[in-house]
């Protein structure tokens, strides 16, 4: 274990600053999900502990007081470790599963929940059209490290429309003039094509050219007084349903 400098700590605090690619993650448990499977290219790793409560081969273990990880930290309250990592680039592969669509969502919140729902009801595959980068710290905390368990592609809203229609994906989406999604039925149960659930903006709702590419729409069926659910609950409701009917 190394002693850090103060111009090594003085060097990260600047990175912080200004590459917003490069994780800082204090969440013993997330930095556990992110090594063991592969999803993360480590640093370095600062801590305030005589040993560090997890396995890590390559890193460059650094030494340091509690102030310095609680400057670093996203959160008021970090660990005592911190590892300073990457996420590894992940090559666009076809959805194996059911899989999700977040056209436009800008709310880290909402999509760490997405994500993480996503990967309870088996949609192992999630695009990212034109929405919150994955490396936002808000949304790995949200996600409770499910984002490094999940097949996370980043793509322009241009990229997926060529994508999906270059490999015919089947996608329906969620807006309030839909099908009662527990209603919803499969017109033709022989076909065993992976669906995809399109959630739209938080404002404005699915784009028009995503949702051209949509063969349905679906909605949640509420009590009057309540025009919407927050996306991250409409679309966890929505992909719970599908999984519950094994589509």
């Amino acid at each position: 274990m190394l002693k850090a400098t103060n111009n090594f700590i003085l060097n990260l605090k600047k990175q912080k600053r200004e590459n917003k690619s490069l994780l800082f993650l204090d969440n013993v448990k997330i930095i556990k999900d992110a090594l063991e499977g592969g999803s993360i290219k480590p640093e370095c790793v600062l801590t305030s502990l005589d040993e560090l409560p997890f396995e890590c081969e390559s890193c460059q273990v650094y030494k340091v007081d509690e102030k310095t990880i609680e400057q670093l930290a996203d959160t008021k309250t970090p660990q005592k470790v911190l590892c300073i990592a990457y996420l590894t680039q992940n090559v666009v592969e076809l959805p194996k599963t059911n899989f999700l669509v977040l056209d436009g969502l800008q709310d880290p919140g909402n999509v760490g929940t997405l994500i993480r729902s996503a990967f309870a009801c088996g949609f192992e595959t999630i695009f990212l059209v034109n929405s919150v980068r994955r490396e936002n710290s808000k949304l790995i905390r949200s996600s409770v490290g499910a984002v490094f368990n999940s097949k996370v592609y980043q793509m322009s809203r241009e990229e997926f429309v060529t994508y999906a229609k270059e490999n015919s994906f089947k996608l329906i989406m969620c807006d309030m003039n839909g099908e009662n999604i527990f209603d919803f039925s499969e017109t033709n149960p022989s076909d065993k094509q992976h669906l995809g659930v399109v959630v739209g903006n938080e404002g404005q709702g699915v784009s028009d050219e995503i949702a051209a590419l949509c063969y349905k729409t679906v909605m949640i069926p509420m009590k009057k007084g309540i025009e919407s659910l927050n996306a991250g609950v409409s679309g966890s409701i929505i992909m719970y349903e599908i999984n519950k009917k094994n589509f």
